[in-house]
This record gives C-alpha cells, sequence and structure tokens, in this order.
C-alpha cells in the first residue's frame, strides 16, 4: 500500500509538468502556437510604439512619459500572460480514484463520490475536465489556447490581469497612433518617423488593426470574467446554466477568493492569489 500511494504521488508531480516537474506546461501544439503569436504581437506593438513614434519624437517629456507608460503596461501583460501560462490552474491529481486510495482517505461506507470516468480522478464539487490539459480543474472557467492553459481556481487572478494590461497598452497604442498620424498630417510628413512615409503608414495602419482588436477582445473578456467573479460562477457553469448547488459567497468575498484583500498587490502578477484551504488534501495536486 505504501509503494502504491508514493508511486501515485509521483505521477501526480510529473504530469502536465516540464523542468523536473518544477513547472506546470501543456503540451498542445495549437496553445503553444497561439502563446508564441501573442508574444510576437505583443513585440510588434513595442517595435512601432518605440522605433517609430516615441523615440523619434521631437517632444522629450511626451515621450518619456508615454514611453514609462507603455512599458509598464506591456511588462505587467508579458509577466501576467506567463504567470497564467506555467501556473497550475487548480489540477485535481490524476487517478486518485482508485479502491484502495479511496480507502486509505478515510471516507464513509455509503458516502456519495464523484468520479471522472476520463482521468480517474475523485471529483470535487465545481471542478470539470479539460480535454487538452486531460485533468479535472478546481472552478475551471474555460481552456485559453492564448495562454496555453485552463483557467480555474489558482490563475484566474493572472488571466484576468493579462487580459487587464493588454487592453491598457492596446488603448495606449491607438492613442499615441492617433497623436502619430496627426503631427505627420501637420508636418506635411516630413521628420514625423525614422522611416519614409509609406513604410510609416503601413506600420501604423497594421499597428491600429491589432490594437483594435484585441482592445475590444481583451475589454470583453475581462468584464466576462469579473461578471464571473462577481457572480461566484465560473464560465462553465454559466454556459451550462448549472443549478448551483454550492453556497455561493457574497459579491465582495468572490472577488477576495480570487485577488484577496484590496491592495494594491491586486494589480500585481507576482504575488499569488489567496491560499486555499487544504481540508480534502487528496483533490491537490503536490
Amino acid at each position: 500500500m505504501d509503494y502504491e500511494y508514493s508511486a501515485f504521488r509521483r505521477e501526480t508531480d510529473v504530469h502536465n509538468r516540464c523542468c523536473g516537474g518544477w513547472v506546470w506546461c501543456i503540451k498542445d501544439i495549437c496553445g503553444v502556437i497561439c502563446a508564441i503569436l501573442t508574444w510576437l504581437l505583443i513585440l510588434y506593438a513595442e517595435f512601432v510604439v518605440m522605433m517609430v513614434m516615441l523615440l523619434p519624437s521631437p517632444y522629450p517629456v511626451y515621450s518619456t512619459i508615454n514611453i514609462l507608460i507603455f512599458q509598464t503596461f506591456a511588462f505587467l501583460a508579458f509577466a501576467s500572460h506567463l504567470r497564467a501560462m506555467f501556473t497550475d490552474p487548480g489540477a485535481v491529481p490524476k487517478g486518485n480514484a482508485t479502491k484502495e486510495m479511496i480507502q486509505q482517505m478515510g471516507f464513509r461506507e455509503g458516502q456519495v463520490i464523484f468520479k471522472c470516468p476520463k482521468c480517474c480522478s475523485i471529483k470535487p464539487e465545481r471542478a470539470h475536465h479539460c480535454s487538452v490539459c486531460q485533468r479535472c480543474i478546481r472552478k475551471m472557467d474555460h481552456h485559453c489556447p492564448w495562454v496555453n492553459n485552463c483557467v480555474g481556481e489558482n490563475n484566474q487572478k493572472y488571466f484576468v490581469l493579462f487580459t487587464f494590461y493588454i487592453a491598457m497598452i492596446s488603448v495606449h497604442a491607438l492613442f499615441l497612433s492617433f497623436n502619430q498620424f496627426i503631427m505627420c498630417v501637420r508636418h506635411e510628413w516630413k521628420e514625423c518617423s525614422s522611416y519614409s512615409p509609406p513604410a510609416t503608414v503601413v506600420l501604423l495602419l497594421f499597428l491600429v488593426l491589432e490594437a483594435l482588436l484585441f482592445a475590444i477582445f481583451t475589454s470583453v473578456m475581462l468584464g466576462t470574467q469579473l461578471q464571473a467573479i462577481w457572480n461566484d460562477e465560473t464560465g462553465i457553469e454559466q454556459l451550462k446554466k448549472e443549478e448551483a448547488r454550492w453556497v455561493k459567497k457574497s459579491r465582495w468575498k468572490s472577488i477576495q477568493a480570487v485577488f484577496g484583500r484590496f491592495s494594491l498587490a491586486w494589480f500585481s502578477p507576482f504575488t499569488r492569489p489567496p491560499p486555499k484551504t487544504k481540508l480534502e488534501s487528496y483533490l491537490y495536486s503536490v
């Protein structure tokens, strides 16, 4: 029995993990491509904002202020994306629904146990199985290919911050692009950038299209996430119109469950969400 339990613990450590089991990562080619594309789009916005608009600008105060704002939001967006991508979203240990493990966990005879037939896990309340992660995820909201991960109990804060900061740099890029167009027209396209007028127009147009698209997309996602947190209801639960069998938290408690007590740490991707009580340790990966 002890040997079987140890083998089970080692298996949960390495599934969907890399770097010797230290980092959570999903080996999904579509998700990896989407994640890399996200980084490339951020880098393109960096290139146009810095090399076309701000560094060649003849207004040093305007340039310095906007560089600080854009670089801060871009860094936080990138950091939030990495945290959302490489954080275990709340995976239930795989294969813990064996007869031996159930006996070892001390369940009472006749007690109802929900078992996932796909990953052979004891399925906790509000958990759903993800076919991409091949795991049951606690409070799973959805699987997002842009972060190549599920959005769940442990990384929802990072995903919300990612959508927020991408929306911020998109709006800021639109503001800078319109200002640049106005300045170039006023100066008859002379010395408005270090590139030729046709190249400048093409670069700015692509940035405007990218920024407009992602400003709308991430704003919608941000609003959807905040509404789900506010109502203590995940995206899957809303989609399936599941009847709430759990005790719903108050709206403020629901927000605190994701972000913690109100502070500047709410906006930092480097602070962890509040720890969950592990009364049922068999439902948590080790």
